[in-house]
């Protein structure tokens, strides 16, 4: 193959593992019954008039399976961590004792993991869309190198590479679902 055919290749290579890392961070924030600082992640708190991620205003722990705790660095900002928290509307009740913030996860009921599952999936398909968007778009530039005077055995060469690499993200995402769900569904 050509240098602009391996090219495009390459580049849609690394925009699906992109696509993958996206699905793990976004899997991540969905609880599985665990306690995990990474479920406050994305939710900001009003610093001194400038949205600030909570993990830099405070610190963030695990204190057992079931208890993150948050410790902000100034006292005077414990309402506001906690007002940001509540916002985020995450489906935990923050517990505010004056010094250090406790946030107690429920255990899960049968319902809620099987919606949690639907969640998973639903940013799995997500995923499955934006990697199929990018082999399209890398299809679609072969074929404008065909046009533009690329072998034609090449480019169909390029074009079954391309959907190979599909495929083997899209086995990567469905193995990543699998594994949460049964995180999620273990009690």
């Amino acid at each position: 193959m050509s240098d602009d055919l391996n090219s495009i290749i390459e580049v849609a290579k690394a925009t699906m593992t992109k696509a993958i890392t996206h699905l793990e961070g976004e899997l991540a924030k969905i609880r599985a019954g665990k306690a995990s600082p990474i479920m406050l992640d994305g939710i900001v708190a009003d610093y001194y008039g400038s949205p600030t991620p909570i993990a830099q205003i405070a610190n963030i722990t695990t204190m057992d399976a079931r208890t993150i705790s948050v410790q902000p660095w100034e006292k005077n900002m414990l309402q506001v961590i906690e007002r940001a928290i509540i916002a985020a509307n995450i489906g935990i009740n923050p517990q505010n004792d004056g010094v250090i913030i406790r946030l107690f996860l429920p255990p899960l009921t049968e319902e809620r993991r099987r919606d949690l599952v639907k969640k998973c999936g639903g940013e799995g398909e997500h995923a499955k869309v934006s990697i199929r968007n990018i082999r399209r778009d890398a299809i679609e530039q072969i074929k404008k190198l065909q046009k533009d005077g690329a072998s034609e055995d090449e480019c169909k060469d390029a074009e079954t590479e391309a959907q190979a690499v599909t495929d083997k993200f899209t086995v990567l995402v469905e193995k990543h679902l699998a594994a949460k769900e049964v995180e999620i569904m273990v009690v």
